[in-house]
């Protein structure tokens, strides 16, 4: 998911009160900006050939300066506050910011450059002085308390009128309107600084992630590497400048591979930890510092907020409620995973031994080892499935199936302007023709694109000002790059990542929903990974993969018997994968339910939390801190436990679809209207209760990590 969800922070953001110094430009924006107006292309795209680095700091200026003659006109009217000329002129108001913002953070995570870099570090302090500029207006609030303490008495207010006003209303007191005047200038510094803070966590990271490189000079040193995997190293060396040589990366398409098959146990051990130890090396990129003034600074700020922890205050918005629910989740999961990743390791360290390997499993033989088991249980080898799974035919796999559940097909267009050459963009058209929207799809890795695989909006859906905005949406992620001689063929977790983004597209194109506030993903983070993770349900199904999964060069489909053993083997090495995502979880929960400001190293901190919690040394937690974007550099603080939460709604939520027939049309049409269209109209569960017709039952989830039978 794209860690910049502009839900309320961009899309409802104003300025009041700034001293004349201060004062932002409020002239027109030039004509000649593309930002200017609303984009004059195909399907009004993003024209991307006409955007320079130059035009985006004058669109910044000037649309948080327009969208603040708009908050103006609406805290100081003479009218009376009603539904309409408070919270929906609000809701609408930053036309122009909206538009520069989608861009410009798009680009950041995925076509980065220290300019854009420079950019974003000077916009970010401003950015988070006009968002405060909005929700600190006692003005502009007032007028918003109005309409929230009168609207259950206005029969005239729709559900969804009234959910756009409970948030609003919660989106101001959550952001210190009740405050005194001294705390308020306390939390617009504590919110600058994050902005910061954050900002150069994610830099350090990228910085370390590409400042690495395992040059290979003698090809024995690559024994056991599949061809394919040696032909992208080779390729990278020589774009490097090493011909002849073989470049190894921490781009996850590079490292994975390597510590699976390289037979060099040596060459595992140093790329793995270079991968584990990125952001802690002290040097110029060390993120440690960063984490630990953003852990108090988000403390202080939830004690300033009236809540105990930073956890706390995240929690009280989402469906969970309260880190208690939470770690209840986190610790049931634990019992079943953690007994039987140390069922896993004694496995592997019976295969290390029957082979003569005098030495104790660590986690860098893991994946090389789990490889050869699965193997030899299984007789399924990635190589020989990986030809079945061409990026394409992929791609093609997760339209089809769109297609036969919700009616939508896929059209390239060859008129719309893309940031770069391997991005395409697709026409999204329903069943009846009617238009829906545009996607996207971003999936090579490069030294400009963060690591992992996320969603995103370059124009949400809405009704605007009566207008129907249709949405324009996009896929990013990092899989194999194709070579000279094959195209880029996929592992079976790249497949589930296409397909699990493509899930979150669909929320983001499916999405009718009247406001911007509440359209599509602005859902609760434990909410908004339902969409993505039924998805991943569809992309190994036997009968999908019927569909799509053809051999690259003969065209031949899937083999049932190779089917079969990945359906065997789906279970396989599930303990490591449970324990290392819940782990992090729980690291994520440990760092933020702190109750007292303190100093620590990252390092020492992660060892007591995972010694608490009895993690086996040969596993190490999915992300370390240091690395760890998602709760430092996006949007997942308190939140990394949400994949997990979600998984038991999507378990349930597809067991519908195994009941009723995978395509059943009744089924397909009743999760796009209640889940996939709804946004954050009405409450998630209520939502997935019209869905399903009850709370979902967490024994599928269980049964489907093939904890319990």
């Amino acid at each position: 998911m794209k860690k910049y969800l502009l839900i309320l922070s961009l899309s409802a953001i104003g300025y009041m009160g700034y001293s004349q110094d201060k004062k932002l430009n409020i002239e027109a924006l030039d004509a000649s900006n593309p930002f200017a107006t609303e984009f004059n292309t195909p399907k009004n795209t993003p024209p991307f050939d006409l955007i320079k680095e130059e035009h985006y700091m004058p669109a910044f200026i000037s649309g948080m300066a327009q969208q603040a003659t708009e908050i103006n006109a609406i805290a100081n009217s003479s009218q009376s506050p009603t539904f309409e000329n408070t919270v929906v002129a609000l809701d609408e108001s930053g036309e122009l910011l909206n538009r520069v913002s989608s861009v410009f953070y798009s680009m950041t995570g995925a076509m980065t450059n220290p300019n854009l870099q420079a950019i974003a570090a000077d916009i970010s302090p401003k950015m988070s002085e006009h968002s405060d500029n909005i929700y600190l207006n006692e003005q502009l609030f007032n007028r918003i308390k109005a309409v929230y303490d009168n609207m259950n008495g206005d029969n005239k207010l729709t559900v969804e009128d009234k959910r756009l006003i409970d948030k609003y209303y919660k989106a101001f007191v959550r952001s210190g309107i009740m405050l005194d005047e001294t705390k308020k200038s306390r939390l617009r510094e504590i919110n600058k600084e994050l902005g910061l803070l954050s900002l150069n966590f994610g830099k350090n990271l990228l910085a370390e992630t590409n400042s690495f490189e395992l040059v290979i000079e003698n090809s024995k040193d690559l024994s056991g590497l599949p061809s394919d995997v040696i032909e992208v190293a080779a390729g990278a060396a020589k774009t490097k400048g090493y011909d002849g040589k073989w470049v190894f990366t921490l781009s996850k398409p590079s490292w994975v591979p390597f510590l699976q098959y390289a037979d060099s146990r040596q060459l595992r051990e140093v790329l793995y930890k270079a991968m584990y130890n990125r952001g802690n090396n002290g040097n110029e990129h060390d993120n440690n510092d960063i984490i630990n003034k953003i852990v108090n600074l988000r403390l202080e700020k939830a004690n300033m907020l009236g809540y105990k922890t930073h956890a706390d205050f995240v929690l009280a918005e989402t469906m969970a409620k309260t880190p208690e629910n939470v770690s209840k989740l986190l610790n049931n999961l634990w019992e079943y995973a953690l007994p039987q990743a140390k069922k896993e390791k004694e496995e592997l360290q019976k295969m290390i031994d029957r082979e003569g390997g005098h030495f104790k499993l660590e986690s860098w033989d893991w994946w090389y080892y789990t490889e050869k088991l699965r193997k030899e249980k299984y007789n399924l080898d990635e190589e020989e499935i990986k030809p079945y799974f061409m990026i394409d035919n992929v791609r093609d796999g997760a339209f089809m199936v769109a297609n036969k559940l919700y009616g939508l097909n896929f059209k390239e267009l060859d008129n719309v302007p893309v940031y770069q050459k391997d991005v395409k963009a697709f026409e999204v058209t329903g069943g009846d023709g009617s238009y829906i929207g545009v996607l996207y799809l971003d999936y090579f890795p490069r030294a400009e694109k963060r690591n992992g695989a996320w969603m995103g909006s370059f124009r949400k859906q809405q009704v605007y000002k009566g207008k129907y905005i249709n949405p324009i949406i996009y896929n990013v992620g990092n899989f194999a790059l194709p070579t000279e001689d094959k195209p880029s063929l996929l592992t079976l977790e790249h497949v589930t990542t296409l397909f699990h983004e493509f899930g979150h597209a669909l929320h983001g194109l499916l999405s009718d929903c009247k406001y911007n506030g509440l359209s599509g993903t602005s859902v609760s983070r434990d909410f908004v990974e339902l969409p993505s993770q039924i998805y991943e349900h569809w992309a190994l199904h036997p009968d999908v993969l019927k569909m799509y999964a053809k051999h690259y060069q003969t065209g031949e489909a899937i083999p049932d018997a190779l089917i079969k053993k990945i359906q065997e083997a789906s279970n396989f090495n599930k303990g490591f994968e449970t324990t290392e995502l819940v782990a992090a979880a729980i690291l994520d929960m440990k760092w933020h339910t702190i109750q007292a400001d303190q100093t620590l190293k990252a390092s020492d901190f992660e060892d007591r939390s995972m010694n608490e919690i009895g993690l086996i040394p040969e596993i190490i937690v999915r992300y370390k801190s240091p690395y760890f974007a998602h709760i430092f550099d996006g949007g997942y603080s308190s939140g990394y436990y949400s994949y997990l939460w979600s998984e038991v709604l999507d378990a349930d939520a597809f067991q519908a679809f195994e009941e009723n027939g995978i395509f059943d049309p009744k089924t397909a049409n009743l999760f796009r209207e209640f889940v996939l269209s709804k946004g954050g109209s009405e409450d998630p569960m209520t939502l997935y209760k019209r869905f399903r017709g009850a709370e979902p039952n967490p024994i599928y989830m269980i049964k489907n990590r093939g904890f319990i039978k």
